[in-house]
């Protein structure tokens, strides 16, 4: 049986909005992103095991607030205090995060299906967002996440470093954000943001 994605429904491709004249490149990229392994770990505050000493993937767990870790496969989101989010393209990203923490210390919770995942990458994606949710993006670094809101909708903001992305033929200045939402929210935050798009234009990919 093939899964349906959150957004298969709505998710349309080809140009829209104010693209008249315009060279593609400078407009913004609008995707749903599937396929993705989203799984939550909570660190038990009994354990006395050192979040120093686990490796998922190659990549840390990071103690920074806002903070994320990253490869080309996997992205860990600091979440809160002692919770992260691991979002990887790995199949067996959850069999390697069971082998690094065992059940006695963390809580893992494979949460990919109930998540929907929009990503919007262009050098006015910023201005997009600025328009529903209330956050400083001046103050948002690359490799930075955050959980805010949309237009009322619950997200977290994954702000992405292109230059380590698998992206192909993006300008310098691109900003890539992926936006994680409950999956029942999905189709109304997609309707926010290609509505907030409009203005400077976009692809549908």
């Amino acid at each position: 049986m093939t899964a349906i994605s959150p957004l298969q429904a709505i998710h349309k491709k080809g140009l829209f909005g104010d693209h008249h004249k315009k060279n593609e490149s400078v407009l913004l990229n609008i995707t749903e992103i599937k396929n993705l392994t989203i799984v939550q770990i909570v660190h038990y505050k009994s354990s006395k095991i050192k979040l120093n000493s686990i490796d998922i993937d190659g990549l840390k767990l990071s103690l920074q607030s806002s903070k994320v870790s990253s490869n080309k496969d996997t992205r860990i989101l600091w979440s809160s205090l002692n919770t992260w989010l691991v979002v990887s393209k790995k199949e067996k990203i959850i069999k390697i995060i069971k082998e690094k923490c065992n059940n006695e210390d963390f809580a893992i919770t494979d949460i990919s299906h109930s998540r929907a995942v929009i990503q919007i990458s262009g050098t006015q994606s910023k201005e997009v967002l600025k328009k529903g949710c209330p956050i400083n993006f001046n103050e948002l670094k690359k490799n930075d996440c955050v959980g805010s809101v949309f237009h009322g909708i619950n997200i977290v903001i994954d702000y992405i470093d292109g230059a380590t992305y698998e992206q192909l033929d993006l300008p310098n200045d691109t900003r890539i954000f992926n936006l994680f939402t409950l999956r029942s929210f999905g189709e109304s935050l997609y309707h926010h943001v290609t509505d907030a798009s409009l203005e400077f234009g976009y692809v549908g990919k």
